[in-house]
């Protein structure tokens, strides 16, 4: 089984957020810190159990520069799902 690694994508299989895209920002054996650059962003990030997510082993790539701000991390997350999601609903079209 593939690793859970920051950066990735989840989406939320259980809670009253079922169905919502995150990113991934630290995993370890039972617990999962996610964000979505809106409601969750870095600085109050989602604990999850790894049972309630379904992974999706793509790789978001908001993480690559290091030094950015947090305002604008947030800005790329945000823009990043969204853009997965539009191509998620152009596919079941």
């Amino acid at each position: 089984m593939r690793e859970l690694e920051k950066g990735m994508f989840a989406r939320s299989l259980a809670g009253h957020d079922k169905g919502k895209l995150y990113i991934v920002l630290a995993a370890d054996e039972k617990k999962l810190l996610l964000t979505d650059g809106k409601l969750r962003p870095l600085g109050k990030p989602k604990s999850k159990n790894r049972i309630h997510i379904q992974p999706d082993f793509e790789q978001s790539g908001v993480f690559s520069e290091e030094n950015a701000h947090p305002d604008a991390v947030n800005a790329a997350i945000r823009k990043v799902i969204k853009s997965k999601e539009d191509s998620r609903c152009q596919k079941q079209m």
